[in-house]
This record gives C-alpha cells, structure tokens and sequence, in this order.
C-alpha cells in the first residue's frame, strides 16, 4: 500500500520560513518523481515544486515562477523523504499543500498539509 504522509505545516507570519516533508512508502522510491503542488482556497491546484530521481548530482528540479528564488525542493533516497523548504513566505502562500508521487505512469497523493501566512 502506497502511502504520502506530510509534515509541517502550519502558522507562520508574512517573512518567515517554513520546512514540509513528506514520507513515502509502499513504492520504489528511488524510481519516483516527486512533487510538492498546492490549493489556496477557491483557487485550483497548482504545481510548486519537482525533483527528478536520475541523481546528475544535482537532482534536476523545477519550481513555479512564483516560488522560484524562495522555495527548494530536496529529496533524500535513504529516508524515503521529500522535503519542501519555503522562506520569505507572504500571505499569498496560504494553502494546503499536497505531496505526490510518481512511479510507473501511476500518481500517489498525500492528504495534504495546511500552511498559513499570516500575522
């Protein structure tokens, strides 16, 4: 059984940091893409965040122009975790934020992890 378990979340005010992880397991981790997206509330879902898993030492990543310079995205293969360091957040990062994962053409979502900036 293939299981996203986030972490993290929280309150934070505008200007702060904020760290989310996710644990994954039930999957060959190492084999998996992953990503951080999220949902602000009457907003649809967007993608924050992927990191490969072909180690070109980096990992390859992408980032959405609008965390681009603030948030990074780290995966570590031994703890079959991703993480989601975000800083400098303004209120307009307010949401829930959702890890997922793919392997073999199949998608895996955790249940979210809620993060509001706000003072």
């Amino acid at each position: 059984q293939v299981q996203l378990v986030e972490s993290g979340g929280g309150l934070v005010q505008p200007g702060g940091s904020l760290r989310l992880s996710c644990a994954v397991s039930g999957l060959t981790f190492s084999r998996s893409v992953l990503s951080w997206y999220r949902q602000a509330p009457g907003k649809e879902r967007e993608l924050v965040a992927s990191i490969g898993y072909i180690d070109y030492s980096p990992f390859m990543t992408y980032y959405g122009d609008h965390v681009k310079g603030r948030f990074t995205i780290s995966r570590d293969n031994r703890k079959n975790t991703v993480d989601l360091q975000m800083n400098t957040l303004p209120p307009e990062d307010t949401a829930v934020y959702y890890c997922k994962a793919r392997y073999d053409s199949t998608e895996y979502w955790g249940q979210g992890t809620p993060v509001t900036v706000s003072s």
